[in-house]
């Protein structure tokens, strides 16, 4: 079982940094959502680039697995979605509006509210690598890039919460030290 699991079909220098946090990482496909065959866990991540052909064909198995996904975040589980980075894409695998535009964005990410998922970020030296923006959404917004657009939502659902983000920068350690510790490993 991991703490942490990568939702590509290829190896990652992303996944060296979860070594570094002390976290049990693990890969597995996207078309093994929902199947005996992807292990409970508590954080599943689409790393940047998860719709873009050219990178991963992880982008395939997102709409089959759409009722996993949603399972999983009801019972506990975080979903932490990166960039799709194509020109322009709509989340409609998620359970709520969500709609992204690529731009080349470099930003300081300016905080809405107060959110443990804002810990993503936490210690980043702006100006942060950021691919692009949410156009739409009915999920909350917790951080705005210099123009006041959305760069990063989450949408909490039972027990767990969604977490998208178009900042294209290595996480913090300290939003996966809150996670792991806070939630149960659960099945997509």
């Amino acid at each position: 079982m991991s703490d942490v699991i990568l939702l590509w079909d290829c190896p990652l220098l992303f996944e060296k940094l979860f070594v570094e946090y002390g976290l049990e990482c693990s890969r597995a496909l996207s078309t093994s959502l929902g199947t005996p065959y992807l292990p409970a866990c508590k954080v599943l991540i689409l790393p940047t680039g998860f719709a873009n052909k050219q990178y991963t064909k992880t982008g395939a198995g997102l709409e089959r697995g759409r009722r996993s996904l949603e399972k999983f975040v009801t019972k506990g589980g975080t979903l932490l979605v990166f960039s799709p980075l194509v020109p322009e894409y709509e989340y409609e695998w998620l359970p709520f509006s969500l709609k992204y535009i690529m731009e080349e964005n470099p930003c300081t990410p300016q905080p809405v509210g107060k959110h443990d998922s804002q810990k993503l970020v936490e210690n980043l030296v702006p100006p942060a690598g950021c691919d692009g923006y949410f156009e739409e959404t009915d999920a909350d917004v917790v951080l705005k890039d210099d123009r006041g657009r959305p760069i990063m939502v989450v949408k909490e659902m039972g027990e767990g919460m969604i977490v998208a983000t178009t900042i294209h920068e290595l996480p913090a350690a300290g939003f996966f030290e809150c996670r792991v510790a806070c939630t149960k490993k659960v099945k997509a």
